[in-house]
């Protein structure tokens, strides 16, 4: 069954959650287009702003939608605000976009709106999709993966490219939901490296 792109699950929300450079399912699903990397690091982030990454114009999301990008924009802003990058609406020193891709044995889905419609994400979920969907177990499993992607505005060049992948969790209180996307968020970036020198360069 081909990957479903339309939004028909609750944003994901996972447990025993790995980075993904570590994890191996998505590491070995995306190890088969050489185009597609799960990991990127290009050395120390340069920066004291960011932006979330303009894809342009957007339909109004429904609920679900809305709620997922609310949650994990605000880890995002509270993580980077602890490493000294605060959060602008635009004009940042660095964009950040992130992929949402939720499935299960039979079906995937996706949230790209700030991630950009390009064969990179649309490799990503193809990859996810046959990873989620291959083999022989025949036990029902569904989870999600978060992409993170740290980029120079001025030239799309991904610096830092992070992903976390885990199996989802449903039915929880918005508080506990959103606990469980910042934990995702930081684990994703735990290791990235700024600096603060943002002024200087630019």
């Amino acid at each position: 069954m081909k990957p479903n792109y339309s939004m028909q699950f609750l944003l994901p929300l996972f447990r025993k959650s790995s980075i993904q450079i570590v994890g191996l399912s998505l590491t070995l699903a995306l190890a088969g287009c050489s185009s597609v990397k799960s990991s990127v690091d290009k050395g120390a982030v340069t920066a004291r702003t960011f932006s979330f990454l303009n894809t342009g114009a957007r339909q109004m999301p429904n609920a679900t939608r809305k709620q997922a990008h609310e949650l994990v924009q605000q880890a995002l802003i509270n993580n980077l605000s602890r490493k000294g990058v605060s959060y602008t609406a635009t004009g940042g020193d660095v964009s950040v976009a992130y992929l949402i891709v939720v499935g299960n044995n039979g079906a995937t889905t996706s949230l790209n709106e700030y991630f950009g419609y390009t064969d990179d994400s649309a490799a990503m979920v193809d990859k996810v999709h046959s990873a989620q969907t291959g083999g022989d177990n025949r036990d029902y499993v569904e989870a999600g993966t978060l992409v993170i992607d740290i980029m120079d505005p001025a030239t799309s060049k991904i610096l830092q490219r992070r992903s976390v992948h885990s199996q989802v969790l449903r039915n929880l209180t918005l508080e506990t939901r959103t606990a469980r996307v910042q934990s995702l968020v930081d684990q994703a970036l735990k290791d990235v490296p700024f600096s603060s020198n943002a002024a200087a360069s630019r």
